[in-house]
C-alpha cells in the first residue's frame, strides 16, 4: 500500500493557548500559538487585559495627583515613572530643579534601575530551572525598598518625590544605607554572576533564543535595553540628558546578536554601571535646597499648613487641583527600566491635562514578540518574554 507524505499546506497544528493567567507568563496577557509539536508556527498576542485607562483617567486628574497612575505602569521601577512625570509637568510650568534634587532623582532612579535589572535577569535564570541565584538576589531588591521607604514611606509603589523636587531631604540614615548597598551589592551581583551567566545549561539555554536584529529593532522602536542588546547604543540618560546625567561617567553595554543571551549580559552590565553613577552622585552631592520655588505646585511644609494661612491656601489649591497650568504641548522622555519612558502632554490652561499619552516601551517592544518567537521551540518562548521583561501594568496603560 503506497503512502504519501502530507504536504505543508495540508498540515494540522494544534492550537496552544499560553495564557493569559498562565504562570510562565509573568502577567496577564495572552499569545494564541499554532504550534507543530514543539515548534511554533504563528503566534498572536492578546493585550488589554489589565488595561486601567490611564490616560483617560490623566485627563480627569489635578497633575499632581496622576503621580500614583505612573507607579502601576512598570511596577518593578516605580520611581523612575514618577519622576519622568514629574520632570514632564516641569518643563510644561518652565520650572528649573535645584541641583540638588536633580542629584538625589539620579540616585534613586538607579536604584530603581538595578531593581527592576535584579527581577529581570533572576526570572530568565528561573525560567531556565535555576532558582537559587533568584531566592539570594531578592534580598537586595529587599534592601532597595528599604531605602525607598526611608525616603518616603512606600516600597513598590512609591509615589516618590513632587513636582519642583523630591518631598524632604535625605536623611542620615538614608544616606547610610545607600553607602551599605553600593558596598555590599557588587559583590552579590558577582557571585550571582558566577553561579549564572558562564553555566552551560543557561549558556546553552538563552544563546541565539529570541534573536532578533538591530534593523529590525530599530523598525519597531526598540529602546532600552533590548535595543542595545541587539547593538545599537542608544540611551536617552547620554543621548537627551537630564537630571544632570551629563555630569556623570558611565557607559553603555551594548550587545550583538539581540538574542536572550545578549539581553541577560546588557541588564548584568547595566546594573554595574549603575553603581558607579550612584556613588558619583553620592560623593558629589551638592549643597542646597531639594526643591524648586515654585509654590503653586510644591506642598507646603505639614507644619506650616497648620499654622500658617498662606500654607494652608497653597495646600488646599494645590491638592483641589486649582492652580494655574500654562497652556502648552510638551514631550519629555526617561530611560525607563525597560527603555524610553515618554510623556506626551498638552494643555489647555484647565486645572488637568486636555490630553495625555504615555509611551510605555513594553507596549512598544512587544509587538515583535510574536516575529521573534516563530519557528522555536515553546520552552525558549517562555525565555524570550522573560528576557524581554514584558511588565503587564506597562504593557496595559
Amino acid at each position: 500500500m503506497e503512502t504519501t507524505t502530507p504536504s505543508v499546506e495540508n498540515k494540522e497544528y494544534s492550537t496552544l493557548n499560553l495564557g493569559p493567567t498562565h504562570p510562565a507568563t509573568h502577567g496577564i496577557f495572552q499569545n494564541i500559538l499554532q504550534m507543530d509539536g514543539e515548534i511554533i508556527m504563528s503566534a498572536e498576542s492578546t493585550i488589554g487585559y489589565i488595561h486601567r485607562a490611564f490616560e483617560k483617567l490623566g485627563e480627569r486628574r489635578p497633575y499632581n495627583q496622576i503621580t500614583t497612575l505612573t507607579d502601576r505602569m512598570n511596577y518593578c521601577s516605580s520611581p523612575i515613572n514618577n519622576m519622568g512625570w514629574h520632570m514632564t509637568v516641569e518643563k510644561l510650568i518652565n520650572c528649573d530643579v535645584p541641583k540638588r534634587a536633580q542629584y538625589m532623582r539620579v540616585i534613586i532612579m538607579e536604584l530603581a534601575r538595578i531593581a527592576d535589572h535584579v527581577i529581570c535577569n533572576t526570572v530568565i535564570a528561573v525560567d531556565t530551572g535555576a532558582l537559587s541565584g533568584f531566592l539570594y538576589m531578592f534580598q537586595w531588591r529587599e534592601k532597595i525598598y528599604e531605602i525607598y521607604e526611608a525616603v518616603c514611606g512606600a516600597r513598590l509603589t512609591t509615589n516618590m518625590g513632587r513636582i519642583g523636587g523630591m518631598e524632604r531631604d535625605f536623611s542620615p540614615e538614608v544616606i547610610e544605607k545607600i553607602r551599605t548597598f553600593i558596598k555590599e551589592f557588587p559583590v552579590a551581583l558577582d557571585e550571582f554572576d558566577r553561579l549564572v551567566t558562564r553555566n552551560r545549561i543557561f549558556v546553552d539555554r538563552t544563546v541565539k533564543a529570541g534573536p532578533i536584529s538591530a534593523e529590525r529593532a530599530l523598525e519597531y522602536s526598540f529602546s532600552g535595553p533590548n535595543l542595545r542588546a541587539a547593538g545599537v547604543d542608544y540611551d536617552v540618560r547620554v543621548m537627551n540628558p537630564y537630571s544632570s546625567y551629563q555630569d556623570f561617567d558611565f557607559k553603555i553595554p551594548i550587545g550583538q546578536n539581540g538574542d536572550t543571551y545578549d539581553r541577560y549580559m546588557v541588564r548584568m552590565d547595566e546594573m554595574r554601571e549603575s553603581i558607579k553613577i550612584i556613588k558619583q552622585a553620592l560623593e558629589n552631592l551638592p549643597e542646597g535646597n531639594f526643591h524648586a520655588d515654585v509654590p503653586d505646585f510644591y506642598l507646603p511644609p505639614k507644619e506650616d499648613v497648620y499654622s500658617k494661612m498662606e500654607a494652608l491656601i497653597y495646600h488646599f489649591k494645590i491638592v483641589m487641583g486649582e492652580t494655574d497650568v500654562p497652556k502648552g504641548e510638551v514631550y519629555h522622555c526617561v530611560e525607563g527600566g525597560n527603555g524610553e519612558l515618554g510623556f506626551y502632554l498638552i494643555s489647555d490652561g484647565g486645572r488637568t491635562p486636555y490630553r495625555l499619552h504615555m509611551r510605555r516601551p513594553c507596549f512598544i517592544y512587544y509587538q515583535a514578540y510574536t516575529e521573534m518567537i516563530r519557528g522555536s521551540m515553546l520552552s525558549d518562548a517562555i525565555l524570550t518574554m522573560s528576557s524581554m521583561n514584558v511588565i503587564a501594568g506597562e504593557l496595559d496603560a
